[in-house]
């Protein structure tokens, strides 16, 4: 999962899929997967899932394109896309690990 999800991520360029690239991206993501097109969904799906709505979506949807295109099981694209979300919103709850960190959210008060 780990090598698939990076490999799929280097190759996404940004806003969109580049068209150059695309067909060696397919290929190595496909080659990675071994044939496993539920690998593919479920790394199509948490990249959407956990990047929506943030400043790193256009690249996650851009990774996510190549492992669709690499036969990815669409049908279990928008479960993988739920859990994606559901790992987002729980990460945004944990504070940072430094001292002193810039905090991205804000805790709740103290009832």
């Amino acid at each position: 999962m780990a090598r698939l999800t990076g490999t799929a991520w280097r190759h996404a360029s940004g806003w969109e899929p580049a068209e150059a690239q695309a067909p060696a991206a397919i290929r190595e993501v496909r080659e990675i997967a071994g044939g496993r097109g539920d690998l593919l969904a479920e790394v199509a799906g948490l990249l959407i899932g956990y990047y929506r709505l943030t400043a790193e979506e256009p690249k996650a949807r851009a990774a996510a394109h190549y492992c669709i295109a690499a036969d990815a099981d669409v049908d279990l694209i928008p479960r993988w896309i739920e859990v994606g979300s559901s790992r987002a919103a729980a990460a945004r709850l944990i504070p940072p690990a430094v001292p002193g960190a810039r905090q991205v959210f804000a805790w709740p008060e103290a009832v």
